[in-house]
């Protein structure tokens, strides 16, 4: 059973013009796309948000990040990934959002319930067993998302390739209520 609001869960006729080749997830999504460029008029906007903020938050399906935060379409950046950690690469992300689109503001959020505090950087070693291969990345397991939180911002603060570290705020966001708890930096 598909829980998606926004994904027909039946098969349906892709619009005139559009190919159809399975059913196949990606299938819908490129049907989904179809039905919406059907009715998609530019908005002219620039790719430097509206808001000067850029969301960093992990990836969990879960997170509504623009309902959840009132944002619309054109106020943020947002980077996801797994645990919403600050890798090289959203560091990478945030110094482009900030030194070529203009962001001042990062917003970090983990959630409550996230999929890395119950895995290991055991998972590294258990993957090169299996491909023959180590993994160049770690896996940034947790097991305190509070601390995980802080260890993230501490990242960005102490990034020499950002240019904005005065407004960075972390927060966890409780999959069972919505709500966003905000995180001190220093305990």
């Amino acid at each position: 059973m598909s829980t998606s609001a926004h994904l027909p869960t039946e098969p349906f006729a892709a619009p005139a013009g559009a190919a159809r080749t399975g059913g196949t997830v990606t299938d819908r999504l490129v049907d989904a796309n179809h039905l919406y460029a059907a009715g998609f008029t530019d908005p002219g906007m620039d790719a430097r948000p509206v808001l000067r903020v850029a969301v960093v938050a992990c990836m969990d399906a879960r997170l509504d990040l623009h309902d959840a935060l009132g944002l619309s379409l054109g106020d943020c950046h947002t980077i996801r990934n797994a645990g919403g950690v600050v890798t090289d690469d959203v560091v990478r992300s945030l110094t482009i959002s900030q030194r070529a689109l203009g962001t001042r503001s990062v917003v970090l959020i983990h959630h409550t319930g996230c999929g890395l505090e119950s895995l290991t950087e055991d998972f590294r070693h258990e993957l090169e067993m299996e491909v023959g291969q180590r993994p160049s990345w770690a896996v940034e397991s947790f097991r305190d998302v509070d601390q995980d939180v802080r260890q993230s911002m501490q990242r960005i603060r102490t990034s020499p390739f950002l240019l904005h570290r005065d407004d960075i705020r972390g927060f966890v966001f409780d999959v069972k209520t919505g709500l966003l708890r905000e995180i001190d930096p220093v305990t």
